[in-house]
């Protein structure tokens, strides 16, 4: 009878430990600033290069409203500066954006602006 009153007690242990191992995992996002101290402008196409982004980490675009905006594209308006019709569009100019897992495409659909490089594309893990 204690001997499985013991197995019960440790079984519940490492289930419990688990639970917490998994919470602790699923809370680990990082915040970003896109630009970082410049923030969302012109040239940041480059700005992901080298950061391992993953899934849940959050993207912060700020910027000036009414001059620029963020506005969540496929790879294909990416690479062509084009916002398809139904596209989420941000403008607050302090944006918060959580990344999915895989491939996430940004531009500022303002005339001229995506193509001078106010775009990014991250890929999250």
């Amino acid at each position: 009878m204690a001997e499985k009153r013991g197995s019960a007690i440790v079984a519940t242990s490492l289930i419990m430990c688990l639970v917490v191992l998994f919470n602790c995992a699923v809370v680990e996002a990082d915040t970003y600033i896109v630009g970082s101290a410049s923030g969302w402008t012109f040239d940041v196409v480059g700005w992901p290069k080298g950061t391992n982004f993953k899934e849940g980490d959050i993207l912060v675009f700020n910027y000036t409203p009414g001059t620029h905006n963020v506005v969540v594209v496929d790879e294909s308006g990416y690479n062509r500066c084009t916002s398809p019709s139904g596209a989420r569009v941000y403008q607050t100019g302090k944006d918060q954006i959580k990344l999915v897992k895989g491939q996430n495409y940004f531009i500022c659909s303002f005339s001229g602006h995506c193509e001078s490089g106010m775009k990014i594309a991250i890929t999250a893990t």
